[in-house]
């Protein structure tokens, strides 16, 4: 999604050498189930699973950004961020999710002029969001 105006420099992060990498951290009760409904719904690739730590990380279609699940018992969901992927025609890609069964939160919401939103579940309850940017020419 695009901004208006130009972006400031945050003078505190200039000197910690972040490398553009970012990996987002989700709980899940099965991790192999998981990692197959993340292929199959979203492309997303296997980058590696450590089954002796529950853990493992997918790459999704935007560089250096991973998803990484962690294997729990009981997932804590709906307390923190909420990935939100770019997508270039929301209502093709919901169409798509749904015939695979993905639950979405109601209908996609469009802020005129600037933004389309919709809201869907993975198989434990995590949070995702598509987003369409509408104001780019």
């Amino acid at each position: 999604m695009t901004t208006t105006g130009s972006p400031k420099s945050a003078p505190a992060s200039e000197g910690l050498g972040f490398d553009g990498g970012l990996t987002l951290s989700c709980q899940c009760t099965d991790r192999k189930k998981s990692i197959a409904w993340y292929e199959r719904v979203l492309g997303f690739k296997l980058l590696y699973d450590v089954a002796e730590i529950g853990w493992c990380e997918l790459a999704t279609a935007v560089s250096k950004v991973n998803i990484g699940l962690s294997e729990v018992e009981k997932p804590r969901v709906g307390s923190g961020p909420v990935p939100t992927f770019g997508v270039t025609n929301i209502e093709a890609a919901r169409g798509k999710m749904e015939k695979q069964g993905v639950r979405f939160d109601g209908a996609t919401r469009e802020i005129p002029g600037m933004v389309k939103l919709a809201t869907f579940f993975d198989p434990d309850g995590n949070a995702l969001m598509l987003y369409q940017d509408l104001q780019k020419s």
